[in-house]
């Protein structure tokens, strides 16, 4: 029998093994997804943080002549580099989890279209990416690949869900009624949120850790713009309040309480965070903590608004 028609016999078999349910598999790459998306974050951070924005000066080469970085390059080229490999990792668990879900993916639209769009964004992260580094660092191009970022873990936060039969068509988790204003309140958490990354852009975009020492700044005033971010951070916190006293009042337990009390701490601890780098000068290190609870708030707040979508109201 020829190398060809050995193919689709070894194709059936590999596809037969496949998973039939969502398994400890499936659910191990949504974890996977979010979690690569959270570091992917983290690492951008630390590129822009230590000035190692154009460690790799043009793209997508890492230089003119080399794919990867030298070592002449040094650490810049190190860390930037790094963060580009980091790409290519998320690629990976993002086409696994197609081939994981392709037996399911008729049944499983919702997880299999979720996993598509991950695996979707990779290249168009990686084009904006390259536009960054051939504008010099942009800071508008800058902050929509942080943005970017942001969405792919609101779908991360959303595959896990589904994965794990918290919520959607398929769920399997009993969630405890909840009062009808919750989902509003909840929803309007997540777009405050949201609002609040956004400006946060704006607020990065004006300040000193432009990625380079040659980098441009957006030229608003950071000052003011600081101010004006935190109003929806404000906001964030009175709608959490809200959430935790109706939580507490109404005795509800599960999943939703401690989805609230998750994105309660998420929100002080990006206040805390947010008031000290105000006030001292707006530390590197502070700055890069304070991009990881971006990440976690607009996870938290994902993961508070799509359980009490789904769940009863009493």
């Amino acid at each position: 029998m020829s190398t060809a028609s050995r193919l689709p016999q070894f194709a059936g078999r590999f596809v037969s093994r496949l998973p039939r349910t969502v398994d400890k598999r499936v659910r191990g790459l949504a974890v996977a997804s979010l979690v690569g998306q959270t570091i992917l974050v983290v690492t951008g951070g630390a590129v822009r943080l230590t000035s190692s924005g154009l460690g790799c000066p043009t793209w997508p080469r890492c230089t003119d002549t080399s794919l990867v970085n030298t070592p002449e390059m040094g650490i810049h080229g190190f860390i930037e580099f790094g963060n580009r490999l980091l790409t290519f990792a998320l690629a990976a668990v993002a086409a696994l989890m197609l081939v994981y879900l392709w037996n399911l993916r008729k049944e499983r639209r919702d997880l299999f279209l979720l996993a598509l769009g991950l695996l979707a964004s990779i290249p168009a992260q990686a084009i904006i990416g390259g536009i960054t580094v051939l504008t010099g660092l942009n800071p508008w191009v800058v902050g929509l690949h942080f943005l970017v970022s942001m969405a792919l873990v609101v779908f991360a936060t959303l595959l896990v869900n589904r994965a794990f039969g918290r919520t959607g068509r398929f769920q399997t988790l009993a969630l405890p009624a909840l009062p009808g204003m919750m989902r509003p309140v909840t929803a309007a958490v997540a777009i405050l949120a949201s609002l609040a990354v956004v400006l946060g852009v704006a607020v990065t975009g004006a300040g000193p850790h432009a990625g380079d020492a040659e980098a441009p700044r957006n030229g608003l005033d950071w000052d003011l713009f600081s101010h004006i971010h935190a109003v929806p951070a404000y906001l964030v916190t009175a709608g959490t309040a809200v959430a935790l006293a109706v939580v507490m009042m109404r005795r509800i337990r599960g999943p939703f309480r401690a989805a609230v009390l998750g994105l309660l701490a998420v929100t002080v601890l990006q206040a805390v965070i947010g008031f000290t780098q105000y006030y001292n000068g707006i530390p590197a290190l502070l700055v890069g903590t304070h991009m990881l609870g971006a990440a976690l708030l607009m996870a938290a707040a994902t993961n508070t608004w799509d359980l009490a979508r789904w769940s009863p109201v009493k």
